[in-house]
């Protein structure tokens, strides 16, 4: 990129870092609708391929490794190369592999397929929030907010789409398709934008003392946060149909529920977080977690506490990563690299979460998804209140990271 390029969006032109917000938050519906539509779409992707619920849930580990490998290159790309051609790329291999989903006949060829979008995926979501950072610097608050908002929105209306194609069409084929065409002027938006440079790398400070205990505590934190929202989150269409028996547009629906209020919560977090110090936003949200999940499992067949629970969960659970990495901040120096361990045990609870359940649904009754899901929020509270014990008090007060 020409140093005019770069000194036009370090400069900070309005219209130029409006322009490329929009992009961003533009994309970021994009890679919503994307995250979100494996699950609804699962047990139409298993009678394409012939195969059972247990096995075809290994789709949600390989798209987690593929986005691992994606977010583990990416930071290499972005530190070296102009960053909105490598998204654009990432959005259109997205495309293509989306519409290329329901022509695969064959599981193992369907898990390389969706690998790849993973590992396009761990490649967009890195650069964006990157770039993101590198655009606004100091003032990235509220942008982040509203870039995290809109990957919401996108989760919200994946499965509405999908409820409404399988409504028409009795497949799934077209929401895989009306996906893909959606992604493709995303693209073009970001060729066209200059793209921003980190103007403040610093290559000479000193390297960052790092507490293994406490960044450990962490990862470990987000490995069972981030298996949580993406086991549930995947599994909860399947669930609804097996365990309380509602049609295919019902558990659409019922998985687009999840996801509204997954983003209304992300909204809400906004001034709540501008209030409120995260440990007490981190401890109500798991508590709240908690109780809309006890609610399923003690009344596991009542569609009305369903709706209830899985509403509650989805405005409970949305902003716990953000905000863990907002209190990260406040104890710790985030380094590239401590964020990126962050980011890989993310990842893998997201691999290893989703595929557990899948191996006990069919065997050991839906319940499962709810059984490992409280399991996991239990084992989140327990390191949420040895990290208060641990941390003390904050080193960094003013850092919102």
């Amino acid at each position: 990129m020409s140093s005019t390029t770069l000194s036009v969006v370090a400069a900070g032109s309005h219209s130029k870092r409006r322009a490329i917000s929009v992009g961003y938050c533009i994309s970021f519906v994009g890679l919503g609708l994307v995250a979100a539509s494996l699950g609804p779409t699962l047990p139409g992707l298993a009678a394409n391929t012939s195969t059972q619920l247990s096995t075809i849930s290994i789709l949600f580990t390989a798209r987690s490794l593929g986005y691992l490998g994606g977010a583990t290159v990416a930071g290499w790309l972005y530190d070296r190369q102009s960053g909105h051609p490598i998204v654009a790329t990432a959005v259109l291999a997205i495309a293509v592999l989306m519409a290329c989903v329901p022509y695969v006949p064959l599981l193992w060829l369907l898990v390389g397929v969706v690998l790849l979008i993973g590992l396009a995926e761990g490649t967009m979501d890195v650069g964006v929030n990157t770039l993101l950072v590198w655009l606004h610097h100091a003032d990235v608050g509220p942008a982040m907010n509203a870039l995290h908002f809109f990957f919401g929105l996108g989760a919200f209306l994946s499965p509405l789409i999908v409820a409404q194609v399988v409504l028409y069409s009795g497949g799934i084929n077209w929401a895989y398709w009306i996906i893909a065409l959606l992604l493709i002027p995303v693209a073009g938006w970001l060729m066209r934008l200059p793209s921003p440079s980190n103007v403040n790398a610093d290559t000479t400070a000193e390297p960052v003392a790092i507490d293994r205990w406490l960044t450990g505590l962490l990862i470990l934190f987000l490995f069972l946060y981030v298996g949580t929202e993406v086991g549930f989150s995947g599994w909860i269409y399947t669930y609804a149909i097996e365990q309380t028996q509602f049609t295919a547009a019902q558990a659409a629906y019922l998985n687009s529920g999840f996801w509204g209020a997954f983003t209304f919560g992300r909204l809400l977090s906004i001034p709540l977080a501008a209030g409120l110090r995260p440990r007490y936003l981190l401890l109500g949200e798991l508590l709240l977690a908690i109780v809309c999940v006890g609610l399923i499992l003690l009344w596991p067949t009542s569609p009305v506490v369903l709706w209830i629970g899985v509403c509650g969960a989805g405005l409970a659970i949305c902003a716990l990563f953000p905000i863990t990495l907002t209190w990260a901040g406040r104890h710790m120096k985030l380094t590239g690299r401590i964020t990126s361990w962050f980011f890989t045990g993310a990842s893998i609870g997201a691999m290893f979460f989703p595929w557990f359940i899948g191996q006990f649904f069919e065997n050991t009754g839906p319940q499962i998804t709810m059984v490992t899901v409280m399991g996991c929020l239990i084992l989140d509270l327990i390191i949420f209140v040895i990290l208060m014990i641990y941390a003390g008090q904050p080193k960094f007060a003013g850092n919102e990271v």
